[in-house]
């Protein structure tokens, strides 16, 4: 069985995106780590949009067996409420995923992420 071959689900063929990141793995970059994020703004609930997204990224770390990081992009406060980081949280986990190691925040970085632009 080929490396492709061993990372698509039973379900049937890939995607582009999983052919992309199969592609990156055999070729052995960033050391064949595959780490991806969902980063929803906390400014109300999800939809199927997000589902999907959802979906594409916490399956491709599963499937590559690599990390998904929950990160909230929480960059507006006048618009965000922690109802929706909690809602956010339990439909991840409703769909079946969980997030690598601790929620993220953008919030977290302003003071790096200044420090880079200036």
């Amino acid at each position: 069985m080929s490396d492709e071959a061993s990372v698509r689900s039973d379900d049937g063929p890939g995607n582009f995106v999983e052919d992309a990141v199969q592609a990156d793995v055999s070729a052995g970059k960033h050391a064949g780590r595959v780490a991806v994020r969902f980063p929803p703004e906390p400014n109300g609930f999800l939809h199927l949009g997000h589902a999907k997204s959802i979906c594409l990224n916490f399956g491709l770390a599963k499937r590559f067996d690599g990390t998904c990081n929950l990160r909230f992009d929480d960059t507006n406060p006048d618009t965000e409420n922690v109802d929706y980081v909690e809602s956010i949280q339990r439909d991840i986990a409703w769909l079946g995923f969980a997030w690598s190691g601790e929620v993220r925040y953008a919030s977290d970085y302003f003071e790096q992420l200044f420090d880079f632009a200036v």
